[in-house]
């Protein structure tokens, strides 16, 4: 993976198959997420006292912060068979079929992205959902006949990272809804903790705390910090990770104190040192940095605004106070004369 990828929050096949190695497999393993955990608890232990599948749950939230991990916790706790597709894999109501009616009676269905899903097959999935049923079209035109098809009971698990993209039939058919919100960095600690003692990395407080803090409040992203900053350990210094070497290694993959990376502070650095701060426009933005404007709005700035160092106006983007802090660079005026602090008067 690249050192532009190394903050991202999605993974490829390779990671995804390092990071089962690192999942959790109980709810009490958990880091993270308390509410959500609770309240998952009390759902499944109430759906096995009474013997019946629990509700369909849909889990929401930014990628790396463990929703696949739940779905995956779900069904240890349940003790019943997990099977995984994803929204783009069902291209028709016949690849739905194919999988509900293959299901075992009490299986966790997990389909991620469930946004994506093709609008025949997501109409299947109404009655599915809430009658364990499917109706297989035999034939054409008037003469077509429905044969329905009766399911063994399953509980759905859908993902998303973009939830209003989803259908209101379709959210409204899960009757239990989560959204997974970004770590504090105090259980990113503790992920990485976990972590370093499941790949035997030697592995100090302050040195987690220095990984934590530029990981962008997501767990993949720690876990990824960390076998870099491993290889550095094991290269550069003696294998422990301290804070001193985790700050030097991150140095060397271009991560900054705040998680920003090389694409991040080329557009914060476009923004504050050629264009004053700003406003300028996406577009406009994108050429200064050498990106299509696509990855400067997808990848770079939704971060950006999260962090607080770049805002969206009428007029096009923003710096903030924060951002010229960041960057060791003295607030100046807009073009219409108004400085940084007269933007934000509430800043600092």
């Amino acid at each position: 993976m690249g050192e532009q990828g190394l903050v991202s929050a999605v993974a490829n096949a390779e990671e995804r198959a390092f990071e089962a190695g690192l999942r959790p497999h109980t709810l009490s393993e958990f880091v993270g997420q308390g509410k959500v955990r609770e309240q998952l608890t009390i759902m499944l232990e109430g759906a096995q006292a009474r013997g019946t599948p629990p509700d369909h749950v849909l889990l929401s939230g930014p990628p790396g912060l463990g929703k696949t991990s739940l779905a995956m916790i779900m069904a240890e706790e349940l003790g019943v068979p997990l099977r995984m597709t994803s929204g783009p894999a069902i291209e028709r109501a016949g690849d739905l079929v194919a999988i509900l009616t293959a299901l075992s009676p009490g299986e966790v269905l997990f389909l991620d992205e469930i946004h994506r899903i093709a609008r025949p097959a997501e109409e299947l999935l109404y009655s599915a959902m809430e009658d364990f049923r499917v109706d297989v079209i035999l034939g054409k035109g008037p003469g077509a006949t429905a044969i329905p098809l009766a399911l063994a009971p399953f509980t759905l698990v859908g993902a998303t990272t973009r939830s209003g993209l989803l259908t209101g039939p379709l959210r409204d058919r899960f009757g239990f809804t989560a959204h997974l919100d970004f770590y504090h960095p105090d259980e990113l600690t503790q992920v990485l903790t976990r972590s370093a003692g499941l790949l035997g990395v030697r592995l100090t407080p302050e040195g987690a705390d220095e990984v934590s803090g530029r990981s962008r409040g997501t767990p993949r992203i720690a876990n990824r910090l960390l076998r870099r900053v491993r290889d550095y350990a094991e290269v550069r210094a003696d294998g422990t990770v301290t804070r001193e070497v985790a700050a030097a290694a991150l140095r060397v993959y271009d991560v900054d104190g705040l998680g920003l990376d090389r694409l991040d502070r080329a557009v914060l650095e476009a923004l504050v040192t050629r264009f004053g701060g700003g406003p300028v426009g996406l577009s406009t933005l994108a050429v200064s940095v050498g990106e299509e404007t696509e990855t400067v709005e997808d990848v770079a700035e939704p971060f950006l605004l999260r962090a607080g160092l770049l805002i969206r106006t009428a007029r096009g983007r923003v710096a903030t106070p924060a951002a010229f802090e960041h960057l060791g660079v003295e607030p100046v005026s807009d073009p219409l004369g108004r400085s940084q602090a007269a933007l934000f008067p509430d800043a600092g």
